[in-house]
């Protein structure tokens, strides 16, 4: 199973291996308080895609069609969480506000839709 947590939420034993797929590191959180099994940087966005998005709710489909566009070119860092996935459930960890409006949501879908 897969499923996506701010990392503000506490952890729990249901989450399973917990990714953060943030580039940069949370704020107000401390590494050891995250309870992170990985931390996988290269499979977020690319700084230029995230500072334009800017989490402006106008911006996400667009967005998402340019993160996927990413995520299809970059192979390794896919193929290592379709591995995690394999292994048991996942849940990827991110920091931002919104749970509707974020790129792990993106990437979930995109893995669900291109076969975990």
């Amino acid at each position: 199973m897969l499923k996506i947590k701010r990392i503000y939420e506490e952890p729990s034993k249901e989450d399973g291996t917990r990714v953060f797929v943030d580039r940069l590191w949370a704020r107000g959180v401390k590494k050891a308080d995250a309870h992170l099994d990985y931390w996988m940087k290269d499979i977020a966005p690319t700084p230029e895609l995230r500072k334009w998005f800017n989490h402006e709710s106008e911006k996400f489909e667009e967005f998402r069609k340019e993160y996927e566009k990413e995520l299809s070119q970059n192979t390794e860092a896919v193929e290592k969480l379709r591995e995690l996935i394999k292994k048991g459930d996942v849940t990827l960890i991110y920091a931002a506000k919104s749970p509707t409006i974020n790129h792990a949501l993106v990437l979930k879908e995109y893995l669900e839709k291109t076969g975990m």
